[in-house]
Formats: structure tokens, sequence, C-alpha cells
């Protein structure tokens, strides 16, 4: 029978023991009860067919959620965000993300789920056609495919085997959204997938790290994301290149006809261009999966705001109505309000470390692309950080290994001490 001094460690090892095991099966419970926003690391699941991958490939994963919330700590809150003292933005807006910012200063004014991962529908073409009016001379020529014009449309019209210039097509691109003129850029680019990759490269350069465009046109694929926060930095930064401002200002052009006879109208289809006075032009988009999309911007007083609104609706308020809206709301704002903005749109990609917010894995009786709500990394525990569900063997074997080395050290002390006392008595006369 061990002596008390001997049971005494023992039993502090073994409460050791049962305190970190404890520790660690009630990290899980407390992670999970940690509220978490619905869109952080994936849009919605799709509501049609639209994102089913080929049989025997498996969807993207989501994109890496950056440690902290780009633009500042309040961007990665999921409900209306507003500056302290602010009044309440106006009824009526229908979009599940919203953003309003100042161009010139990059203050974010106001804001519902910024950071929001949605899809973009064809405000996307934003990014290609900054892409287009970085690499291409404007009177470079693109000739019309087979490929081209069978897109699923909308689309404004090409002849195969005609010849168009760049200008021409980026202003078909941004004015009437044509998914058959995208295509076309993007082979022009080098090829769709070289054309993909360059657009997703610019928006990682801006800081636009919800962004991954999957199709040159928007139209919705596996793996699509953007948010609010991104389509601003987007639009922000078209606006710098003449060849875009150019086309997104132009009300109409004449297009050549797609039977080879004369030409035919191409007007702008941004209401906002001809009912909103000081317009900066914008872009409007529309997919079964994405809803409607808007980004937009205006110029009043010597100040420029941009408004971008996802996943939003047409009734009972058209969506550039609701942009409008939101304009006004923006202009109007106090200074008080105006110099307390809520974060930044930023001058490109942060250097700060990205750690990936894993989707927890989808039941098989999910629909195509959907990902399950995830606890941030933030809130597990240090031990089911490093270990992962194995962390709790782990630390019930450490302890055991703990326990066993102090009991192979107690004996080799008691053994010790009974050698030095036949020694002692071995030398008494």
């Amino acid at each position: 029978m061990p002596s008390s001094a001997f049971r005494r460690p023992v039993a502090l090892v073994l409460a050791a023991c049962a305190l970190m095991t404890g520790a660690s099966a009630a990290a899980a419970p407390l992670a999970a009860a940690q509220p978490a926003c619905e869109n952080k690391v994936s849009p919605p699941p799709p509501v049609d067919t639209s994102e089913e991958v080929a049989p025997g490939e498996k969807p993207p994963p989501p994109i890496e959620v950056p440690e902290s919330p780009v633009g500042g700590q309040r961007l990665g809150e999921c409900g209306l965000v507003l500056p302290p003292n602010a009044p309440a933005p106006p009824d009526g807006i229908t979009a599940a993300s919203w953003l309003l910012a100042d161009m010139d200063s990059g203050a974010v004014l106001a804001a519902v789920d910024p950071h929001g991962r949605q899809r973009p529908a064809s405000v996307i073409k934003v990014l290609l056609a900054v892409v287009v009016a970085k690499e291409l001379a404007p009177n470079a020529t693109v000739v019309a495919t087979p490929e081209d014009i069978a897109q699923e449309c909308t689309c404004v019209g090409l002849r195969d085997g005609a010849e168009y210039t760049v200008e021409q097509m980026l202003q078909a691109l941004v004015m009437a959204s044509g998914n058959d003129v995208a295509h076309a850029l993007a082979r022009r680019l080098g090829g769709v997938p070289s054309a993909i990759r360059k657009m997703n490269a610019l928006a990682a350069e801006l800081g636009a790290l919800d962004t991954r465009a999957v199709t040159p046109s928007g139209l919705d694929a596996p793996g699509t994301s953007t948010s609010a926060y991104d389509v601003a930095l987007i639009y922000r930064e078209a606006l710098k290149y003449p060849d875009f401002v150019k086309a997104v200002l132009t009300q109409r052009i004449d297009f050549p006809a797609a039977d080879g006879g004369g030409t035919v109208a191409v007007v702008n289809d941004n209401r906002l261009l001809t009912t909103y006075e000081g317009s900066l032009g914008g872009k409007s988009g529309f997919t079964d999966d994405a809803q409607h999309t808007y980004v937009g911007a205006a110029q009043r007083n010597g100040k420029r705001l941009v408004v971008v609104l996802l996943r939003g609706q047409q009734q009972p308020t058209r969506m550039t109505d609701q942009a409008a809206r939101l304009l006004d709301y923006g202009f109007d704002l106090g200074p008080s309000a105006a110099g307390n903005p809520v974060g930044r749109l930023v001058e490109g990609a942060p250097q700060a470390k990205k750690k990936t917010t894993d989707a927890r894995p989808t039941p098989t009786s999910a629909g195509v692309g959907e990902v399950a709500n995830t606890t941030p990394a933030a809130s597990q525990s240090a031990m089911h950080t490093a270990f992962g569900n194995v962390g709790g063997p782990i630390t019930a074997v450490a302890g055991l290994g703990l326990l066993l080395g102090l009991l192979m050290y107690l004996r080799n002390r008691r053994a010790k001490a009974a050698r030095a006392a036949r020694a002692a008595a071995a030398q008494q006369p």
C-alpha cells in the first residue's frame, strides 16, 4: 500500500488529468454556442442546378476567411453597421448585403453584412472590364466565334467571324451586360481560364478576399463568391481607368448588327445614369441564385459615393431606386457621422496572415454548393485547435504518461532510501 506521501502526488496528477480532459470536452459546446454570420464562409445554397459539378468532381472549397475583417473589425458584423449618432437608413432596402462608402477617403459610411458572401451575377463584369482596360488597347480587335455566340444570354448579338474593336466590346459589356461579349473578351485575354485567373489575381491584389470569379460573365457556377465590400473595392478601382469610365457613362452606341446588315442600338441599362443627378455609372445583374445585384456611384458637392446591393429584390422598389435612396442618405449624413466611419476601403491587399474557416461537411441531403455554418476558429480551445477531435485522447495519454513517470520516480526514491538504511545498519558495531 503506498504511503500518504505517495498518494498525495498521485491524487494531484489524477485531478489534473481530469481537469484537462474536462476542459477539452467542454470546449466544443462552448464554441458551438457562439453566434456565427450565416454567410461568413459561403453564399446561400443554390436554388437550381446551375452549380452542380460534373460527375466525379468536387465543388471548390470555401475561400479562406481573413483572420480579421478587411477594412476594420466592425465590417465583420452581420447586421446593420452605422456610425455613432447616425440616423437610420431609408426603409425599403431589400438587399441581404449592402454597403455605402466614400470613394475618395475610403470611409465606409454604413453597411449590412458587408463581408457576407453572396453571388455577384453580372456585377463581376466590372472586374473583367478592369482587366480588359489594363491589358488591351481600345483599337485592338476581337473576332467572334460560335462558342461566343452560344453563351447563355443576355447577349448583345455577335456574328460568327465578324471583327470588333475592344472599345466596342467593352462598351457592350458594361452597357448591355453581354455574356457573348464577356466570353469573347475572355478569349482575347488568353482564353477563359487565363481571364479567370487574371480576374481573381486582380481581386486579391485589391484586397477583395471574399471574391472568386468562376465565369467571366457572372453566370452561376460552383464556388462563385463576392461581397458588398469587395464589389465597392472593385468599382472604385474601375473608375481609375478612362476606358471603363467612358463605357459606363455612355448612354447609347450603334453596334454592328448580328445579321451583318448595318447597326443596332445598344442602350445603357443603368437607369440611374439618366435619373440620378451626378451619376458616375453603375452595373446591375441577376441570376436565379444571386438574385438582383447592383453597384453604382454618384458625385455631389465634391463628394463621391459608391453603393453596392447584393441579393436584393425588385419589389416593392426597384434596385436602382433603392440604390438612389442609399446614395441620398450618404450625401445627407452630417459631419459627425461621416467623420466616424465604420470601416475603410483598403488601398490594396492586407498583409496580415489569413486562416481558413473550414465549413462543416455538407450533409448528403443538402443542395449542391451548400456549406454548413461554421464555428470561428478563435472560439475553439487551444487543444482542439492543435489536435482537432483527437485532443481529448491525447490529453488522457499525456496524463497517464505523467502519472507513470511519477510512480517510477517515487519508487526509485524509496529504493534508494532502503539501500541507505541497510548500509547504515551494516556499519554499526
